[in-house]
């Protein structure tokens, strides 16, 4: 028995949430769905017990992305499930690791060591949250602090599975999306909060912002995260429309048909984990900080995947008060932008490659589905390898364009939303919303028309 196989088999005594014996009516996945954003919300407003202080400012917008809020029992957020998604993956890519992500027996294996690491990643996180300074426990409470940590991730791990098997979409995307959308209206609608001895450091959100900067001159800039924001909104969803239609034909009497494959072929997911790989390295890099070169090499990474929020609003205020000469004060954040643009962008290619082989849709297993189904190109022989040869034309290449668009879509919004939001929070949140409203149209249509699902079976 190989190490995957004694893993695997380890994996099978772990609490699991079992597959439904009958599939639940759309009523009872909603009510499913909503219990698991509740609970989430519930988690994020019980602190930790046991803890001094903490340091949620060193991760910033990526603790939203992480559906984490550092200090509660979300502290980790889904952290642990996607960074043993990335280390599988990495592994499988690199070839350290044997699996065949091709075949079901080798997704299966996957996702099953996937659970057991994502675990283990739950107390490993804990832990690095704790020492790395991030967390302050009171003394003698460490190891509470560090426990209670793993328990809201494994919640939220399980909190996935219900989500998965019994509600509608993601439960991570479902967090990501709840977070997300949580921090975008307050901080348009936040009151201001006033302190009677400095009334003059009284701030809230945009709208009252915009109130008290009446009559002021630039007034329209504390708008402009939110002009960008309904931008990513409309692109994303006029992207989601735009894809390739590859003829093919039907059954023994030719019906014709088209198989599309969109530019957004990836979905979000090259972001999420590019975005879950950032916070993880911020995390090491705090740990390492004090280590001679280590900490060197890991603060310079640090350096290049940190995004300069608000960098755009920067250098229209430098502009408009020193004209074009006054962006030279500004080049040390634009070095490091471009710098983190690019590496962002070859992250989410990576990973954007990685996503569909594993999720079953390259060229050769959406090749074996098309003809499973006894469909075919037209003009060709019904062979798999021919429909395989046509799809290659088409897939690889889509898949690395739109993990390149989704990444400068994430990357120019964060340097636009200043504390609104992250571009990339906007993406991931506008992405998961469409594609839940997308199955939540499915699964209504199959609920008016049972035969329908068997069409969109698989």
């Amino acid at each position: 028995m190989g190490f995957l196989d004694s893993l695997e088999s380890i994996s099978k005594y772990l609490p699991e949430i079992k597959t439904p014996a009958t599939k639940p009516n759309l009523q009872k996945k909603l009510i499913w769905t909503a219990i698991a954003l509740l609970l989430f919300f519930i988690m994020a407003n019980i602190s930790l017990w046991g803890l001094s202080s903490s340091a949620g400012e060193r991760l910033g917008a990526l603790q939203t992305l992480l559906a984490s809020d550092i200090g509660t029992l979300i502290t980790a957020g889904i952290g642990p499930i996607v960074l043993a998604s990335i280390i599988l993956q990495l592994g499988v890519g690199s070839g350290l690791i044997n699996l065949d992500l091709h075949s079901q027996r080798g997704r299966a294996q996957f996702q099953s060591v996937q659970k057991l690491l994502a675990i283990v990643l739950c107390f490993f996180e804990g832990a690095v949250y704790t020492f790395s300074g991030m967390l302050s426990p009171m003394p003698g409470m460490a190891a509470v602090i560090i426990l209670q940590v793993a328990i809201g991730s494994l919640i939220l791990l399980y909190l996935d599975e219900i989500v998965s098997k019994y509600g509608i979409g993601s439960g991570i995307g479902l967090f990501i999306a709840g977070g997300v959308s949580g921090q975008f209206f307050w901080q348009i609608f936040r009151p201001p909060i006033i302190n009677p001895l400095r009334p003059e450091l009284a701030q809230g959100g945009i709208i009252a912002e915009f109130v008290a900067s009446l009559g002021t001159g630039m007034n329209f800039l504390i708008f402009l995260p939110v002009i960008v924001a309904i931008i990513i909104f409309l692109v994303i969803v006029f992207a989601e429309g735009m894809h390739v239609n590859i003829p093919i034909t039907m059954g023994a009497k030719g019906t014709g048909g088209r198989f599309p494959v969109k530019l957004l072929y990836v979905s979000n997911m090259p972001v999420i984990l590019a975005a879950a790989l950032f916070a993880n390295l911020h995390l090491w890099a705090g740990m390492t900080a004090s280590i001679p070169f280590l900490g060197q090499i890991m603060g310079a990474i640090q350096w290049a995947t940190t995004s300069q929020y608000n960098l755009f609003r920067e250098i229209i205020l430098q502009v408009a008060s020193q004209g074009i000469a006054g962006i030279g004060v500004l080049s040390p954040q634009i070095i490091q932008a471009i710098v983190y643009v690019i590496v962002f962008i070859a992250i989410c290619i990576v990973f954007g490659v990685f996503w569909v082989q594993m999720g079953g849709q390259g060229s050769e297993a959406v090749a074996k589905q098309l003809q499973g189904s006894g469909m075919y190109i037209p003009g060709f022989r019904r062979d798999e390898r021919i429909i395989q040869k046509v799809l290659e034309r088409y897939i690889p290449t889509i898949t690395i364009l739109g993990s390149i668009f989704v990444a400068l879509l994430a990357a120019f919004g964060d340097m636009s939303l200043g504390g609104l939001a992250s571009g990339t929070g906007i993406l991931l949140t506008v992405g998961i919303i469409y594609r839940l409203y997308e199955e939540l149209a499915r699964e209504q249509m199959i609920a008016m028309h049972p035969l329908l699902g068997k069409l969109f079976k698989g």
